[in-house]
């Protein structure tokens, strides 16, 4: 394999085909492995020229990074690349004990050299902008400061309750962080200012991305930081889009690629593990529309009530054979979230992961699916590795909605390979999202 252009983590499994997409977008050969592959699973793709890595740390402890992100990292560097990126989501929620990104920037500073390590969250495309250190988002059309957005601010696990991402990660590392924010990415003297702040030899340095000029100056500013031993990057896929902006103006990079559209299939099974209102309307829309919603109780892959499930399995199985397409879902909006009764039990969210991972997997292969959905992140990182698959790529990007393309699944069982198959965040695509799928286009 040769040496890629960029090497990255993903923190989740949704945020890792986010990067893939972006990156694919603009003609960037891509593959996403869901765990470092065998000599011959990396020879499929001998040629690709971005390598990723989907991981889970966004649902880990500071202890388990600690146990599994230096041999990953080790692993990474080892591959050459000009950049490597860990990537976490561009809402940035995180929190000391689960999904610390300041422990990760740690463990990544050690082990690419002790150098600064850029920060990009901003991605207009997205729908997210940084400025001055602060993170916005969109919400249904408006625009909020993220310790003020409506979901966001109120995730079940990771609650984003402060905007300034230096102040966000002091509670997560003793690293410092400078800032260069957008006024000085445009300056005239804008080298002048980096080569200040990276002189000072801060831990991370924070490049805001307000806009397309910004994007294009921060990707710019990437490869100088590169080119002084800083070959370590964290952020949202607003990384990607940095580099390639950057990458396109400089003529690294052609035009973008193009893809097949995608024919319609009879039916599709969907399974969620998402709190999100965003799939709330998407399941709500879906049944209005073909779809046959199947509510489960989570709870019952947590204690092992192996009736239940094989009673939602067998429901589910009817529907399909029926002709009619299914979504398993384990929440209907942050209203029905267990977060709290479960947060006492070692590894439940982890569990409903897995099980909706093992329906999903006995209905492919009991139906001969060849579409599939997988809904929510943290879900969507334990579900995925109950399938059998073991690389991504991308089938189809959905521009508008960008961070969730339909992938076409690589697999040594050939069940699931060639498998079509969308994983899809919570806060992600628009309230036709399944239906679309299914109906292609």
């Amino acid at each position: 394999m040769t040496a890629p252009l960029l090497a990255f983590y993903g923190d989740d499994l949704t945020g890792s085909t986010d990067v893939m997409e972006s990156l694919s977008l603009r003609g960037i050969e891509t593959v996403l492995f869901t765990d470092r592959p065998t000599e011959a699973q990396a020879a499929r793709f001998a040629g690709a020229q971005a390598i990723g890595l989907a991981g889970t740390s966004r649902s880990e402890t500071p202890a388990w990074m600690d146990e599994h992100l230096p041999a990953v990292f080790e692993w990474m560097k080892a591959l050459g690349a000009r950049l490597t990126h860990y990537k976490v989501c561009s809402t940035f929620d995180s929190s000391p004990p689960i999904g610390s990104i300041g422990r990760a920037a740690e463990i990544g500073r050690r082990v690419f050299g002790d150098r600064p390590v850029p920060l990009v969250v901003g991605a207009p495309q997205l729908k997210r902008w940084t400025a001055f250190g602060n993170l916005f988002a969109a919400f249904r059309g408006e625009t909020f400061r993220i310790d003020r957005h409506p979901v966001m601010s109120r995730h079940p696990v990771t609650p984003m309750r402060e905007a300034d991402l230096a102040l966000h990660l002091a509670a997560q590392t003793s690293l410092a962080v400078a800032l260069l924010d957008h006024l000085a990415l445009t300056a005239e003297d804008a080298d002048a200012q980096a080569d200040a702040i990276l002189a000072a030899d801060p831990g991370l340095v924070l490049i805001d991305v307000l806009n397309g000029q910004t994007q294009e100056a921060a990707g710019r500013q990437l490869e100088r930081l590169r080119e002084a031993g800083c070959r370590f990057t964290v952020g949202s896929s607003g990384v990607e889009y940095a580099l390639t902006a950057h990458w396109s103006k400089t003529g690294r990079i052609g035009a973008p690629a193009e893809f097949a559209q995608l024919a319609p299939v009879e039916r599709i099974s969907v399974v969620s593990g998402s709190c999100s209102p965003t799939t709330e309307r998407q399941i709500r829309h879906a049944g209005a529309n073909g779809f046959e919603p199947i509510d489960f109780d989570p709870r019952a892959f947590v204690t092992g009530d192996t009736a239940a499930v094989e009673a939602v399995g067998s429901r589910a199985e009817a529907a399909l054979r029926a002709g009619r397409s299914v979504i398993v879902h384990t929440a209907m909006g942050p209203e029905s979230d267990l977060g709290d009764e479960l947060s006492g039990t070692d590894g439940a969210r982890h569990a409903i992961g897995r099980g909706l991972g093992d329906l999903q997997a006995a209905l492919v292969r009991r139906l001969g699916l060849r579409r599939a959905v997988i809904a929510g992140g943290d879900t969507s990182s334990h579900a995925l590795r109950q399938l059998g698959i073991h690389a991504l790529t991308t089938r189809l990007p959905l521009p508008d909605t960008p961070g969730s393309p339909v992938a076409l699944a690589h697999s040594d069982d050939p069940v699931f390979d060639g498998l079509e198959i969308a994983l899809k965040g919570g806060q992600v695509g628009g309230d036709d999202y399944f239906s679309r799928v299914r109906d292609g286009g």
